[in-house]
């Protein structure tokens, strides 16, 4: 009887809360905090010398954070049903926009990938429309994902069209997030092991053949081998991310102090925010943002295995593995571990249509777990629903009514 009025009390409590994931949003606002201030703490003198006010670029970023709330919010009420019947259109779209930024796209830093000054990047929506269409096809496939020809063959061409329209931007650090995302889902799908490492050759010797025919990208692996033999002799980029790390120390030189910034880091704003952070909250800060995305990934992948249904866990899975490859990706390009990219740093970085994705992923990951609270109270009903049907079949004691005959139970 106590066991069932805590279960009582639990469900109450859970339902009041919408069964949302408040580790994973608290981890989430957490980032957002720090990214702003950091943002603004990397542009406010650049600011004020270009605009006259020390807020001007910062504030844009707010409005982006603002915004990407709002549809954070409107995606975690979408149902997951839903997000499964438009994968199709999103993903048409997706590839329609990744055709367009290649015709008719703003030329900057020597690649055509943005929309309106660099604020809008299809590549971003072609990255949420991947794991969308991903999780579908693979929900849709069931065992089959196992089979050669209906698994793998048509799910790498597939990937194969989005990330080749990315390289060809050039943007060989997004095509390179978007395969390693793809390629996990197909491996928690239940793909076959000896497949995707045969895949997983033939596609590393595919990548590092485009790699020697694009010579910006040849040159960015050159200074990556000079790194790892002597740091302060890679890139420019990679030298003054270190100079910035190593200038932090333990706990930074303070908010708002740092030089790097100051026409030394190349995109202290975007690419290069986590060197600003740690040359300003030193090796602390650094760990502080680590551990808030080994929270954000934890919580994530933990709702992919409650999840209700396999594109539901599919989706969870994808979102939670795109966002945290992407932030690896980058805290490992800033320390020296891989060569540049240029990949933001999600939550963080300055950018509207990054901003806006990567929260309303985390809004389709806050819809599977409150679709995941349902299908447990649905469940706990049924059960509960099955004990009272027993114990009116079979524990009720049997009373004689008034006028009846013995022997004789209502």
């Amino acid at each position: 009887m106590i066991e069932r009025l805590q279960s009582e009390r639990t469900d109450q409590r859970a339902r009041s809360h919408g069964g949302l994931d408040y580790a994973l949003l608290l981890a989430v606002l957490g980032l957002l905090v720090i990214g702003l201030i950091g943002i603004y703490s990397a542009t406010f003198d650049w600011s004020y010398q270009s605009y006259g006010d020390s807020f001007h670029i910062a504030s844009r970023q707010f409005v982006w954070v603002g915004l990407g709330i709002l549809l954070m919010g409107a995606a975690a009420l979408v149902p997951f049903h839903w997000w499964r019947r438009s994968a199709v259109p999103v993903m048409g779209f997706a590839l329609g926009l990744l055709v367009l930024v290649l015709l008719f796209g703003e030329d900057r830093f020597g690649a055509r990938r943005s929309f309106l000054e660099g604020s809008v990047q299809p590549v971003e929506l072609a990255k949420v429309a991947t794991i969308l269409y991903a999780a579908a096809w693979l929900a849709s496939k069931g065992d089959q994902v196992r089979d050669l020809p209906y698994g793998l063959i048509p799910f790498a061409v597939v990937v194969g069209v989005v990330a080749g329209l990315i390289v060809m931007q050039p943007d060989m650090g997004e095509a390179v997030l978007v395969i390693l995302t793809a390629l996990t889902m197909f491996f928690v799908a239940g793909a076959d092991v000896f497949q995707l490492s045969v895949g997983g050759v033939v596609g590393s010797v595919t990548f590092l053949a485009l790699i020697n025919q694009m010579p910006h990208a040849r040159e960015r692996i050159d200074h990556y081998l000079i790194t790892l033999q002597d740091p302060m002799e890679g890139g420019h980029h990679i030298r003054q991310a270190l100079i910035a790390l190593g200038s932090g120390g333990l706990f930074g030189v303070g908010l708002g102090q740092g030089e790097q910034k100051l026409g030394y880091l190349p995109a202290p704003h975007t690419d290069s925010i986590f060197a600003v952070l740690g040359e300003e909250l030193g090796f602390a800060g650094c760990l502080l943002v680590v551990g808030l995305f080994v929270v954000f990934a934890y919580r994530g992948f933990k709702i992919a295995m409650q999840a209700p249904t396999p594109f539901s866990a599919f989706l969870a899975a994808g979102v939670t593995c795109g966002i945290t490859y992407q932030a690896l990706i980058n805290i490992a390009v800033m320390t020296g571990l891989a060569p540049f990219t240029g990949t933001a740093l999600p939550f963080i970085s300055a950018g509207g249509s990054g901003m806006i994705a990567s929260l309303v992923g985390v809004g389709m990951l806050q819809g599977v777990a409150r679709s995941s609270v349902a299908e447990s109270w649905l469940e706990k009903g049924r059960r509960q629903s099955a004990l009272l049907d027993r114990g009116r079949g079979d524990w009720r004691a049997r009373v004689s009514g008034p006028g009846s005959r013995p022997g004789t139970a209502i």
